[in-house]
């Protein structure tokens, strides 16, 4: 039985050793994500040997029985996967994320009673019941989830959609081969769950080079890359500057400080739009290079973020310049921008007692 399952599962047993590994000597990410990673891994590699050992009953009336709790492990294992993968990929991912995947599974093992979702017949034949295909639904449902909020709080650069893009068609893959190849997907599901994340994690660490720990914006160096690249195309820049983050760290703690920054960080993403990317360039110092848009797209994307962090308990100084053409450089560019941003700090400390 051991050596049917080695010879079944021997990529996966590989791919899982090196997801260990790989997350072993990783240190650029926090000790919770990696902790998350690590359940996520074991928790996947459990579900194939659950998998095998249900097929390998497959056929033996005695163990009918059993095989039906294993199949409600499965089903129930399924939308709990992808639930680990949310929390596991997704920033500040919270506890009822699993509140689904738990309904699926109480929902599953009353089918071993109740034939609900599923079922085997005398023949030992698989028998969908009134809500057969709710596993199915649920994963399509996390699925769509997933993509949809990490290309939602991605910086729109193609190290960080390709990832994306591949669990996407391996998800999609999950939901639309079962009806081709039968029951014998679930063979394949644990090492196709398995090397997507192992995919997307190398991307992940690749893209650290470029992104900052904290905000999880992009950082100075990915700013200097990014103007190089096309600098015709870019018609605007903003500078922001936070206003009172010294005072915040001297009043509550640097921890503080950082919440203040990732805080105001998600700010800015919610607030740009295509062709408009933000870099923290330094302490409190962030950049918007805006690739293509009006004056007024980027006049409206200064009250987009203006609004959001006045909803907030931070403020920041903003300024722009606008260049159509290339008839400013870069530099020139940034220090128009700059300079409108430094007046109206000035302004507003001089409304305040706050230190810069």
């Amino acid at each position: 039985m051991i050596k049917d399952y080695l010879v079944e599962n021997w990529a996966l047993i590989l791919i899982t050793v090196a997801f260990i590994i790989l997350l072993k000597t990783t240190i650029f990410l926090n000790k919770k994500t990696i902790a998350r990673m690590y359940v996520l891994v074991v928790s996947t590699f459990l579900l194939s040997v659950t998998v095998f050992i249900e097929f390998y009953f497959y056929g033996k009336n005695e163990l009918r029985a059993l095989r039906v709790v294993l199949m409600a492990v499965r089903y129930s294992a399924t939308p709990f996967i992808m639930a680990l993968i949310l929390f596991a990929l997704v920033r500040k991912s919270r506890w009822f994320v699993f509140v689904p995947a738990g309904i699926c599974a109480v929902i599953n093992f009353i089918s071993i009673f109740t034939g609900i979702v599923f079922g085997i017949s005398e023949t030992n034949a698989l028998q969908r019941g009134p809500l057969g295909y709710l596993p199915y639904v649920a994963v399509g449902i996390y699925s769509f989830f997933l993509v949809f909020t990490l290309i939602r709080q991605c910086n729109k650069q193609a190290i960080e959609i390709i990832p994306i893009f591949f669990l996407a068609f391996s998800f999609v893959s999950g939901l639309i081969l079962p009806f081709i190849l039968g029951n014998n997907y679930s063979k394949i599901f644990c090492i196709t769950i398995l090397i997507a994340l192992f995919v997307y994690y190398v991307f992940s660490i690749l893209q650290l080079t470029s992104k900052d720990a904290l905000t999880g914006l992009l950082n100075r160096q990915a700013y200097y890359a990014a103007v190089e690249d096309n600098p015709k195309s870019i018609t605007g820049i903003v500078s922001i500057d936070m206003n009172g983050l010294k005072t915040v760290n001297d009043r509550d703690g640097h921890a503080a400080g950082d919440k203040s920054l990732e805080t105001l960080a998600n700010c800015f993403m919610r607030s740009r739009k295509a062709g408009q990317t933000v870099y923290r360039v330094g302490g409190d110092e962030f950049v918007v290079v805006c690739r293509r848009s009006t004056e007024e797209e980027i006049k409206q994307l200064i009250d987009r973020i203006e609004t959001s962090v006045a909803e907030t308990e931070y403020s920041c100084s903003l300024g722009y310049c606008y260049s159509l053409g290339g008839t400013l450089t870069i530099d020139e560019m940034l220090k128009e921008s700059d300079k409108m941003m430094y007046e109206n700090k000035e302004r507003y400390y001089l409304n305040s007692d706050k230190k810069d």
